[in-house]
């Protein structure tokens, strides 16, 4: 979740509004979508009513058919970012178009105490049903205090370019401690590294036919408003009792931790189209969760909580 693309979803917004015309050609997820109310209003229509109108600031943006997981920031028109509890959402094929579809979002907390800190203390996540490819729109309205649209758009793919919630983990010998002799420097641009994020690779643990988490995010170089707490989130999940009997692994994202390198060969294995991602792998090397950009603790928990039972 970039700020280029979030100044892109805006100028996308402004042209679409001009009048450009808008029809359309996962895991872990708060809020239950629903069939939208009988109103005849189009989702412009919505967005234009009385209150501040602004764009959202996405945090997410390789979505499949199916159910997608998508998050986002609202900020008003003074730079002020809108954290209230939850937000209705309305889901359309077009702005010109009446929902078919509304669900609840849920400010989830990002970071933990002691951990690197984000732009933004919490995330909008909602959980959204695409049934074709192509072009969505949502408004996004945060409940309680003075009322704020934020408008924004998601492009469906048939297929996610990331792996997918039921796809096989790619055996990926990642780095850990052994490789690299015990040089934590080359593994992590953490602050505070964790140690036990480096015990295994992503191979060992499919080889053992253990649980894990794995996690692909740099601290140092993260590039939106709220990725850089992602790999202090995983750690503090890591060392809870309710953990036990799960991997975690984290891996880099540049080649020798140094943009200017492009991305490692681990990141372009995956296909990842942006950064951070986060999957949760059961014990039979199923992807079973899958995280894009930030999430809080209780998400991860409750994914770790799944692959434990199976």
């Amino acid at each position: 979740m970039s700020r280029p693309f979030a100044a892109a979803v805006a100028v996308a917004l402004g042209a679409a509004l001009l009048g450009t015309s808008c029809g359309g050609g996962s895991g872990e997820a708060s809020g239950d979508t629903a069939t939208a109310a009988s109103s005849k209003q189009t989702l412009e229509q919505l967005w234009r009513a009385p209150g501040e109108d602004v764009a959202v600031v996405a945090g997410t943006s390789d979505h499949a058919v199916g159910t997608n997981r998508i998050s986002f920031l609202v900020v008003d028109k003074q730079s002020q970012l809108i954290e209230r509890p939850t937000a209705r959402v309305w889901i359309s094929r077009g702005l010109k178009q009446v929902p078919y579809a509304t669900t609840i979002a849920r400010l989830e907390p990002i970071g933990v105490p002691g951990g690197d800190t984000a732009d933004a203390n919490g995330i909008y996540v909602a959980k959204v049903v695409t049934p074709t490819a192509g072009r969505y729109w949502f408004m996004a309205e945060p409940v309680g205090g003075p009322k704020i649209q934020a408008l924004g758009n998601m492009v469906v793919r048939k297929k996610s370019l990331a792996p997918s919630v039921g796809d096989r983990a790619i055996p990926s010998k990642t780095p850990t401690l052994a490789s690299t002799g015990g040089d934590l420097s080359a593994l992590t641009t953490a602050r505070h590294p964790d140690r036990g994020l480096y015990d295994a690779s992503v191979a060992q643990a499919l080889a053992a036919h253990e649980p894990f988490v794995l996690a692909f995010a740099t601290p140092q170089y993260c590039q939106s408003r709220t990725c850089g707490p992602v790999v202090d989130v995983v750690s503090a999940v890591r060392k809870k009792a309710s953990s036990k009997g799960v991997r975690f692994i984290h891996v880099e994202i540049y080649k020798d931790n140094d943009p200017a390198n492009g991305v490692n060969q681990w990141v372009s294995q995956w296909r990842l189209p942006t950064e951070p991602f986060t999957f949760v792998v059961d014990r039979t090397g199923l992807i079973r969760t899958k995280f894009e950009g930030a999430f809080s603790a209780a998400e991860l928990e409750r994914a770790v909580a799944a692959v434990r039972r199976t």
